[in-house]
């Protein structure tokens, strides 16, 4: 019994140790700004803070914005090659003229028509305008991709034309917008390493490499928005203000 005793006892001080020193990692990470709280918007551990919007967003006050602290707004574009999101004109307008002097406007990639056909939708919709964030391609899963996830070959042979021309057009590589679970499908190891990558990790800092842009909450409310949707997204630029405003 003695000895069942001393082998509990130790048991309990080793958890008790890895407890401590899981709360020490939690606290560390967070005092350094690698985890985010879900509504936590204009984060001090971060200079540059920023939000994406769509439709769904409805009217967009962006003074309002500003004054919350936002320095940049990604914005919807378009998607496939036939839908344009019903405020890009307006957002992109807006963005411009209500002090987000670096906006930048992204494309939900469609696994279901030609690369080319696609870049040419998001041309036709988003126009060259200097001081301009980079072009976005949104790599992620919808509708019956969810469960079953188009070949790597497949997806490369969409992406790569569409990257091309949005380059040539536009003069700067696009940013990938990716969830870890399309980087690790389709862009790790597969040539992309000199694209900038926006990548979505709800709370924790991600676990890709030379990530740019930290999508850390879906479900934040700000002001300053009259949509049907009153959550909006949060982002952080992964390095000081200097550094984005030479970005891209």
């Amino acid at each position: 019994m003695k000895k069942l005793l001393r082998v509990l006892g130790r048991l309990f001080l080793a958890l008790l140790f890895l407890a401590a020193a899981a709360l020490v990692t939690l606290g560390l990470l967070r005092w350094r700004g690698l985890i985010l709280l879900p509504d936590e918007a204009d984060p001090d551990e971060w200079e540059v803070f920023g939000v994406d919007v769509s439709s769904y967003q409805g009217e967009v006050d962006w003074p309002v914005l500003a004054e919350q602290g936002v320095d940049f707004a990604f914005i919807k574009a378009t998607e496939g090659s036939l839908l344009q999101d019903r405020r890009v004109c307006a957002n992109w307008a807006g963005a411009a003229g209500g002090g987000r002097g670096w906006a930048g406007a992204y494309h939900f990639l469609s696994y279901d028509s030609p690369g080319e056909t696609q870049a040419d939708n998001f041309i036709a919709a988003v126009p060259v305008t200097e001081g301009a964030l980079p072009p976005v391609v949104d790599i992620e899963f919808y509708g019956e991709y969810l469960d079953t996830p188009p070949e790597k070959e497949r997806v490369r042979a969409i992406l790569d034309p569409l990257l091309e021309r949005l380059e040539a057009h536009y003069g700067v590589k696009p940013i990938l917008y990716v969830t870890y679970r399309s980087y690790y499908r389709y862009i790790a190891g597969g040539g992309y390493g000199d694209y900038p990558i926006w990548c979505s990790s709800p709370t924790v800092f991600p676990l890709v490499p030379g990530w740019d842009f930290w999508q850390y909450s879906h479900s934040a409310e700000l002001e300053g928005y009259y949509g049907t949707q009153r959550r909006i997204d949060l982002n952080i630029f992964r390095g000081g203000r200097a550094e984005f405003e030479r970005f891209g």
